[in-house]
């Protein structure tokens, strides 16, 4: 298992680890596959991601090839919820 602890140390609410990474694929119930880049070791991880209630209910599209902040779980890292899209 990668260790994703080293990509962005940076704790957000709750203790919880903000990434950012660019949307692969997008898949149905609103979920996505986002791809995550190791800073350190320049390896790349893929995080299967869910609209934050937030993005949701706003009705904020999130496409494929997005820029987008995630917020990962420190109890399971390979999956994790989309808090914000970058405006490009």
């Amino acid at each position: 298992m990668p260790n994703f602890a080293k990509l962005v140390p940076v704790m957000g609410k709750d203790g919880a680890i903000e990434v950012e990474g660019k949307v692969v694929e997008v898949m149905r119930n609103a979920t996505f596959r986002v791809q995550v880049k190791n800073e350190k070791s320049g390896n790349t991880h893929e995080v299967i991601a869910y609209l934050s209630g937030k993005l949701y209910k706003n009705n904020i599209k999130v496409l494929e090839g997005d820029l987008v902040k995630i917020e990962l779980s420190p109890y399971d890292l390979s999956k994790g919820r989309i808090i914000w899209r970058s405006k490009s």
